[in-house]
């Protein structure tokens, strides 16, 4: 007889998203079972061994604000440091950091061990249990069940996965790891649409067999800058990295062996990602560049493993080695491991709510490469949402949704669920309409009062909040209150001093003693709250705005054929779904901002007309 085990929350999968949600819903009180094909490989970095970089980073802040952990883990297993951005404004500095990835999937693992309501088991989940349009539990391929309220899936690459070098194939869901055929067929079988999606990763290499001499270094800062708010510790970089560039001879041997490449022969038909294109694509694409840039990096203090960032293939392996022959340094490079290009399953994300619950069946949720993403960071943040979500729902409480003026994550989700995506999504600055509000360095003040309020944030690491906080107060009372004589004997606050974008606080200071100790974080953040206000309250002034006509009513009767400048695929949609508010209509997948404008226009018009029907008549 087969056992059946119960549980409030069951994870399926324990990459960045899955381990993110198994730790939310945990230690958010509920009884968690965390199931994944190999606990071993618990959290792989199964790409760059790095965390965070622009936007990434933001995220990577915006999880530690909440309670999340990759923060956390990435100071604590991360080998060299940089603060990207350094030199520009605040909105765009973003914290990034090469990782040991042997040390950060055993420390996670080690974390997920020890908290008291999460149990850890591997199997090979092959179904969801479905009644009544409503998730009950998993099935594993040995016939055990798993009983559940909820069910949070994050299957990363493996729903289908087929691996391609070359013109070989093989089912897997990751190298040397059995693709997830049977969960993916029943995820059809259940309603889901899914589609292809395709990435990839480049070779490792021997460090020993590589000519360092012929490569530039490339240091962390000398000050790093760590990625959570709550690590206390001194951080250290403990290796270097190295840029390199392929040349003439590297394209040309890459353009004669095209026809060896699946992305090109036809046989990989997932859509791969635009922003980290394979260096095949990249000669192909970008035919008048005579180099492309390439990073050497490390995997590890404790391995020879040597990540060629920038030369992801899938290429045939005697190819590969030609593509390193040709680049001086690498010719005499040993191969460890091959690149290989990777197409999976994803499912189509505007079937899901803003909680990333599936909108026809309730309490599963989704999370992660599954809903079309890429990156290791983006992954967590949806598994820490759905984790939220997923228990504030079996709690009976409201669910928690974030906007896109609060955080990037709602930027992330909003584009995911509302507009769907065509390739992996990958989260830029430039996505967010409000970046400016979204900075790394005041994603505690946006997020940690939540973080608190869940039960995620610590007592003694919410104290250190209210201290900054306070901090930030006075130093920003100081600098309003204090003024300074300038050559024209113009009496000026020493805020107006810091708003020029050459000076800088320790320069205000100067001129006024101020004798309250202030961390880098809190400097950071003072320069940018006092440079950029003018732009902040702008900003604060158009979601004012929005807000006011997102709540705007849409009658009943409203003929939406009937307004100006609207499509006949707008107006299907609008006609199918009924929105009550411009805000839902701004949600339909498909309905631009232009006619969201035209159907605020058409509304002003009826209302005023009837304003003025309603006055004639009387």
């Amino acid at each position: 007889m087969k056992s059946v085990d119960e549980y409030d929350v069951i994870v399926v999968g324990a990459g960045h998203a899955g381990c993110e949600a198994a730790y939310v819903t945990s230690t958010m009180g509920l009884k968690t079972c965390l199931i994944t094909i190999h606990l071993e490989t618990i959290a792989q970095m199964s790409c760059n061994p790095a965390i965070g970089g622009l936007a990434k980073g933001h995220l990577v802040r915006e999880i530690d604000a909440l309670g999340g952990l990759m923060g956390l883990l990435a100071d604590k297993t991360g080998l060299q440091f940089r603060l990207l951005n350094r030199s520009r404004g605040g909105a765009v500095q973003a914290p990034r950091a090469q990782s040991d990835k042997v040390l950060y999937r055993l420390t996670m693992k080690n974390w997920l061990e020890n908290i008291p309501k999460l149990t850890l088991f591997q199997g090979f989940v092959t179904e969801i249990f479905i009644k009544d349009k409503k998730t009950r539990g998993v099935l594993t391929l040995e016939g055990n069940k798993f009983l559940s309220k909820a069910v949070i899936l994050t299957p990363g690459t493996f729903l289908n996965g087929l691996i391609h070098i070359g013109l070989n194939s093989y089912s897997a869901g990751r190298a040397n790891e059995p693709a997830s055929k049977e969960l993916a067929e029943n995820l059809k079988k259940i309603g889901l649409k899914t589609f292809r999606l395709k990435t990839g990763t480049p070779m490792r290499l021997d460090k020993h067999t590589i000519d360092w001499s012929q490569f530039t270094p490339q240091a962390g800062d000398k000050k790093p800058v760590p990625f959570s708010f709550r690590t206390q510790k001194k951080l250290n970089n403990k290796i270097l990295c190295h840029i390199g560039y392929t040349n003439q001879k590297t394209h040309e041997i890459i353009k004669n062996n095209l026809d060896k490449s699946p992305l090109f022969s036809g046989k990989i038909t997932g859509i791969g990602p635009r922003y980290c294109p394979s260096i095949e694509d990249k000669v192909v694409k970008f035919p008048h560049h005579l180099r492309h840039q390439f990073f050497l990096e490390p995997e590890g203090l404790e391995t020879a493993e040597i990540y060629v960032n920038g030369i992801s293939s899938s290429l045939p392996l005697q190819v590969q080695k030609k593509i390193l022959q040709s680049i001086p340094g690498l010719d005499q490079a040993k191969i460890f491991r091959p690149a290989y290009g990777i197409e999976y399953d994803a499912v189509v994300p505007t079937q899901l709510r803003l909680t990333l619950e599936t909108k026809n069946i309730k309490n599963l949720y989704l999370a992660g490469q599954i809903n079309g993403t890429s990156g290791y960071e983006e992954a967590a943040a949806q598994g820490l949402m759905a984790g939220i979500n997923a228990a504030l729902k079996i709690k009976k409480r409201k669910p928690f949704i974030l906007r896109r003026d609060q955080a990037y994550i709602a930027v992330l989700i909003d584009d995911l669920i509302s507009k769907g995506v065509e390739e992996p999504y990958r989260l830029f600055t430039s996505r967010a309409e409000y970046r400016l509000l979204l900075r790394i360095d005041n994603a505690d003040k946006r997020l940690t009062q939540y973080g608190y309020d869940l039960g995620l944030i610590k007592e003694k690491d919410y104290e250190n909040y209210l201290k900054k906080q306070e901090n930030i107060k006075k130093t920003m009372e100081f600098l309003k209150k204090e003024k300074i004589i300038t050559e024209n004997n113009e009496k000026i606050p020493l805020k107006n001093m810091l708003k020029k974008p050459e000076v800088r606080f320790k320069n205000v200071v100067e001129y006024k003693k101020f004798k309250l100790p202030l961390s880098d974080e809190e400097i950071r953040n003072i320069e940018s709250e006092v440079k950029y206000e003018g732009y902040l309250k702008k900003q604060e002034k158009e979601i004012a705005r929005i807000k006011r006509v997102d709540k705007e009513k849409i009658p009943k009767n409203t003929e939406f054929k009937k307004i100006a400048g609207l499509t006949g695929e707008v107006i299907e949609k609008l006609e199918k779904t009924r929105p009550q508010t411009i805000g839902e209509a701004k949600k339909i997948p498909g309905i631009t901002p232009a006619a969201t404008i035209n159907l605020h226009i058409h509304l002003k018009i009826q209302k005023r007309k009837k304003q003025i029907r309603e006055k004639c008549s009387t």
